[in-house]
């Protein structure tokens, strides 16, 4: 009975988050102009050619549209972030799209976390018992290192990053560590996307943003926060035993 007043919940928030975006997608939506989520590179170029035609009309309008579309994806876990996110540079250049995603990233991932605070706890634990098991461990293992351990789980993952966003409340992750932890951690991801998205008409795949030497860039990055906290916590474990002494 619980599961289906939680599902019932989600789904009216999801109406009317729908609703709202179906009715700015109208207010750009001609003959020649049907826009939707890309699915694609072609798709995505496309789409860019007519946002950039309508933004010189309107640009107040297109960046409601893009910042709507954006939480909307984050706050229900829909993927494709990474045609948001060049689709940003495409169309805002990098230095207004980089913040911009940053923030649209946290305000949605966070959305997503009180959603799953109120209605998602026996819908996780029904449907992912185990992995919430493995996840709260690890968090318990890292509680005094908590932020650092957050990072490098958005730097190097460990699991999807909708997961963490929904298990989160129900593991006990506070909402502003978890939101801290998604706008730093996520910002090297989030500048490869928007920085691509400004050449993005020499694209030729979704390959040319994840090369081998971006992915061991992120690599190093994960190591570098995470390393820190492994520091901290044997400080505080050496300091704990000669207390003890």
């Amino acid at each position: 009975m619980y599961i289906k007043r939680s599902l019932l919940g989600l789904l009216s928030i999801f109406i009317v988050f729908s609703g709202w975006l179906y009715f700015l997608s109208t207010l750009f939506t001609t003959e020649e102009n049907q826009l939707h989520f890309p699915h694609d590179l072609e798709d995505l170029k496309e789409i860019t050619g007519i946002l950039q035609h309508l933004k010189q009309e309107n640009f107040a309008l297109v960046m409601m549209l893009f910042c709507s579309a954006y939480i909307y994806k984050q706050t229900f876990a829909i993927p494709g972030s990474v045609f948001m996110n060049i689709l940003a540079g495409a169309l805002f250049g990098i230095w207004v799209a980089f913040p911009l995603v940053c923030c649209l990233t946290t305000i949605g991932a966070s959305c997503c976390f009180l959603l799953s605070r109120m209605f998602g706890r026996q819908i996780l634990m029904q449907k992912f018992p185990d992995r919430l098991l493995q996840l709260q461990a690890k968090v318990k293992d890292n509680e005094d290192r908590l932020l650092f351990f957050l990072l490098s789980a958005r730097f190097f993952p460990m699991s999807p990053n909708w997961f963490l966003n929904m298990a989160s409340p129900i593991i006990g992750v506070p909402i502003l560590l978890f939101s801290l932890s998604v706008f730093v951690g996520l910002m090297p991801y989030n500048f490869v996307c928007v920085q691509t998205g400004s050449v993005l008409s020499s694209m030729a795949s979704l390959d040319d943003v994840f090369s081998t030497s971006t992915m061991l860039g992120l690599f190093f990055v994960a190591i570098a926060v995470f390393l820190p906290g492994v520091v901290l916590r044997k400080i505080s474990s050496k300091h704990f035993v000669e207390q003890s002494m």
